[in-house]
């Protein structure tokens, strides 16, 4: 199924970043803008998601016109 929709890669992004990622940002220090590194890594994450389902949707769009 990867092969022909390989766009759908970009729903593992999240995942990555939430779980894969979380045990080598799981720390309070370095300070990112006042914030801790480990808030400001959820932070991210959060907004890095919406980005990532609209790039799965974009190439599910472009799939289905072509």
């Amino acid at each position: 199924m990867i092969k022909r929709r390989p766009h759908l890669l970009w729903l593992l992004v999240p995942f990555v970043l939430y779980v894969g990622a979380l045990p080598f940002a799981n720390r309070v220090r370095p300070l990112v803008l006042g914030l801790p590194f480990l808030f400001a890594w959820l932070l991210a994450a959060t907004l890095l998601t919406p980005v990532a389902v609209w790039l799965a949707y974009r190439g599910d769009q472009k799939r289905r016109a072509s």
